[in-house]
């Protein structure tokens, strides 16, 4: 009998959302991901310690001032565990842009050249890479024009149409609508639990792959940021899902189908462009996806910054 997790993969192609080497190749994803929440949780795994001195004692030989050092060195540590990765997935690895950045479109380009410079000289050509940008207006933009450079993109924590259609104008390459904070916040304003048919992230990521389908976009939509097994199989048929080892363990463990439950339309009519005034204000008109975003941004700064303090103490 065929396990659930081998089922969805027969809709879907499945994404880990860790950077975990051990569950990668447990659970041979075709994508996965590091961002500083990943790394500051592989950063006390003994497994990763020869991996993190060596990093950190390339960069004391590089560069004199601290701060520069220290940024360098959190791009060197994602890069370098982006690398091992990529020895371990048929795909490609996400790798974020710095949180701090989220609102400066010309900084966010040119971190992504130097992460994608440092992949290059590991071997790790950009084809294999995926530059990891923040939903707002800035980081659409900044992607619009990594994308013309041949850079192509993840753009993350993305919680509304506007947000979606901006993307899609853009031409990104890849696009994260998020399902678990979504239903978090219903939850919190409204006190119900949702079954999957009737939950609300769920239904906003089948809504997004309905606007890709009906617009004829070429960007590709995967849903993020799951808390249940039953939210993953509700969106089966989603071209890409990236799933926290917790719940592809569950996938793995249980035998049974899985039933396509996501359809992507055949192309219409496609709107018209969103300018910024448009975007903005089409955003600012969801209350969940303002909150979201805004938090969600700062929670991937605060684990920027601890880890950022944890090198820095090995550093000296």
């Amino acid at each position: 009998m065929t396990t659930r997790l081998d089922a969805l993969k027969t809709h879907s192609l499945v994404v880990a959302d860790t950077g975990d080497l051990d569950a990668i190749e447990r659970y041979r994803p075709h994508d996965a991901t590091t961002n500083p929440s990943l790394l500051l949780k592989a950063f006390d795994m003994p497994g990763y310690q020869a991996l993190i001195d060596a990093e950190l004692a390339a960069v004391k030989g590089e560069f004199r001032d601290p701060q520069a050092r220290l940024e360098h060195a959190v791009d060197r540590l994602a890069v370098a565990k982006g690398a091992e990765i990529a020895k371990r997935v048929p795909g490609r690895v996400s790798t974020e842009v710095a949180a701090r950045l989220s609102f400066d479109t010309q900084a966010s380009i040119r971190k992504a050249h130097e992460l994608v410079e440092l992949y290059d000289r590991r071997g790790v050509g950009r084809e294999r890479v995926l530059i990891k940008l923040a939903s707002t207006w800035e980081g659409i933009r900044a992607a619009e024009v990594l994308e013309r450079d041949g850079i192509q993109c993840n753009l993350t924590l993305l919680f509304s149409e506007a947000q979606a259609q901006a993307c899609f104008d853009a031409g990104v390459f890849l696009v994260s609508p998020f399902v678990g904070r979504v239903t978090d916040w219903y939850k919190q304003a409204t006190g119900r639990d949702y079954a999957p048919e009737e939950d609300p992230g769920v239904r906003f990521v089948r809504g997004v792959c309905e606007r890709v389908g009906r617009g004829g976009y070429a960007t590709v939509v995967m849903g993020a940021s799951f808390r249940t097994v039953g939210q993953v199989l509700a969106l089966a048929g989603c071209p890409r899902l990236t799933i926290s080892p917790a719940l592809l363990e569950e996938l793995a463990a249980e035998e049974g189908e899985v039933a396509r439950a996501v359809e992507i339309p055949a192309a219409g009519e496609r709107p018209a462009p969103l300018d910024e005034p448009a975007f903005r204000w089409g955003h600012n008109q969801d209350a969940m996806a303002n909150d979201k975003l805004a938090e969600g941004i700062r929670r991937f700064d605060e684990d920027q910054r601890t880890l950022e303090a944890r090198l820095a103490e090995r550093l000296g």
